[in-house]
């Protein structure tokens, strides 16, 4: 006989609340069965379980609920499987395209933060220089530029 689970058996597998799972149900990522009175209590086939599983690791690797279901979907149908891992492909290179240009970005952003950082911290130097009475030296960095520093001047 095969396995069946409540909602609140998958939430607590996957560290989900009950809310989260109806949503998906929503989505038309998961089909339970009702039963109960009124059909009020759900019960998930492992086939469910099988595609929160396969969702929750989709929206790991970034992909939207959309996407996942339409990779999940296509897995459901008795198709070529020629083209459903062509699909899968092209999801994931277009995905992996988009994560590449965040990086980028996000590594463009850190380097303007470090020099932001490296220019405060010798305008700052220099404004402790000042206060302190010491001279301020001009000391040369490594791409030639100046920077500040309150080091007494040797003679």
């Amino acid at each position: 006989m095969a396995q069946l689970f409540s909602i609140s058996d998958l939430a607590k597998e996957f560290d989900l609340t009950t809310r989260a799972i109806r949503f998906y149900e929503d989505m038309g990522l998961l089909c339970p069965e009702r039963t109960g009175s009124a059909g009020r209590t759900r019960v998930y086939s492992s086939r469910d379980r099988a595609r929160l599983k396969l969702t929750l690791r989709a929206k790991r690797l970034g992909l939207s609920l959309v996407e996942a279901k339409d990779i999940i979907d296509i897995y459901d149908s008795p198709r070529d499987t020629t083209a459903q891992l062509e699909k899968f492909l092209q999801v994931l290179a277009l995905h992996q395209q988009q994560l590449v240009a965040q990086m980028a970005d996000l590594q463009a952003n850190l380097d303007e933060l470090k020099v932001h950082q490296r220019e405060a911290k010798a305008l700052l130097a220099k404004s402790l220089g000042s206060a302190n009475g010491l001279p301020v030296k001009p000391r040369v960095r490594a791409k030639g530029k100046l920077a500040a520093s309150s080091q007494p001047e040797s003679s």
